[in-house]
């Protein structure tokens, strides 16, 4: 080879060398660049994890909270409206200890307590089983005894001896009954 041709090839491979030093520099200043971003991304994932982590606690804890003071309370509306039936209750004993009480001024006031109470139960879902007249039910009704009548209906109501009650269509007390056999 010649001399020159040698030159010239020395130069094209120094510049080859300067260049594939120059992309492999370009390169590594590329991974590293992608590498602090991924360690940035995976820091911020972890802070967003730790802080997801900490606010489902909270959450938690603010259940519990609530759950407890839902479960202490739940009869707060209940008892205030019972307290009426108290006063009414209260009122009325001490109207019959007066001196100018008369019997029928109690009897209305006892009617008007047992009609505040009646409708302090229903306003919370409790009604009365009252099932004179309808066909016996176990379900709903507890036979305290039979009687013959062949004048009634077999299997039918007689008589009430204590009224049942249901909390939301549920049975609470059974109404015990006279049945006819």
């Amino acid at each position: 080879m010649t001399k020159k041709k040698q030159q010239k090839q020395q130069k094209e491979e120094h510049i080859e060398a300067k260049d594939n030093t120059s992309n492999e520099n370009q390169k590594s200043l590329d991974l590293e660049a992608q590498l602090a971003e991924a360690q940035q991304s995976a820091k911020d994932n972890w802070d967003k994890l730790l802080r997801s982590q900490a606010e489902m606690e909270n959450l938690k804890r603010r259940n519990a909270k609530d759950l407890e003071k839902a479960h202490k309370y739940a009869l707060d509306a209940f008892v205030k409206a019972l307290l009426e039936v108290k006063d009414s209750l209260s009122i009325g004993l001490k109207s019959a200890m007066d001196k100018n009480a008369t019997l029928e001024h109690t009897i209305e006031g006892l009617e008007l307590t047992n009609k505040v109470f009646d409708s302090t139960l229903e306003k919370f879902g409790v009604e009365t089983v009252d099932p004179v007249g309808e066909a016996f039910n176990p379900e709903l009704h507890e036979a305290v005894t039979m009687v013959p009548m062949p004048d009634k209906k077999s299997n039918t109501v007689l008589e009430v001896v204590q009224v049942g009650f249901t909390l939301n269509d549920r049975l609470v007390r059974p109404a015990m009954v006279i049945v006819v056999q």
